[in-house]
C-alpha cells in the first residue's frame, strides 16, 4: 500500500521532476540544453538545480568551453534509486484509484 506521503517532494517539483526524466534518458546535459527541453529559466532552473544538487540527486559539473562557461549535469547513483523509488511511488498511487473505480 502506497500513500502521498511516499511521494518524494525534492523531486516532485514540475522542473525538478524535467530535470530527473531527462536525466534517466542521457548520461549527461548541459545547462542551456535543460533549460530549453523545459523551457525554464536561467534563475528558475538553477534554483532546482540547487536543490536537486543538496539532496545528492545530480553532479553538477562546472568549466569553460571556448572561453564561455560550461554547466554539465548528471544524475548521481543516490539520484537513480530515489528516481526509481519516486517512480514506483507514482505507479502505486495510479493504481491504487484504479481499483477503486473497480
Amino acid at each position: 500500500m502506497s500513500s502521498i506521503d511516499d511521494i518524494d517532494d525534492i523531486i516532485h517539483g514540475r522542473i525538478r521532476l524535467g530535470v530527473m526524466t531527462h536525466l534517466a534518458n542521457t548520461d549527461v546535459a548541459d545547462f542551456t540544453e535543460l533549460k530549453t527541453v523545459l523551457n525554464a529559466t536561467q534563475g528558475n532552473l538553477s534554483i532546482h538545480l540547487r536543490k536537486l544538487e543538496d539532496a545528492g540527486y545530480v553532479a553538477i559539473d562546472k568549466s569553460f568551453l571556448n572561453r564561455k562557461p560550461l554547466t554539465r549535469v548528471r544524475m548521481t547513483p543516490a539520484g537513480r534509486k530515489a528516481f526509481a523509488a519516486y517512480i514506483e511511488a507514482i505507479g502505486r498511487l495510479l493504481g491504487q484509484s484504479g481499483d477503486k473505480d473497480g
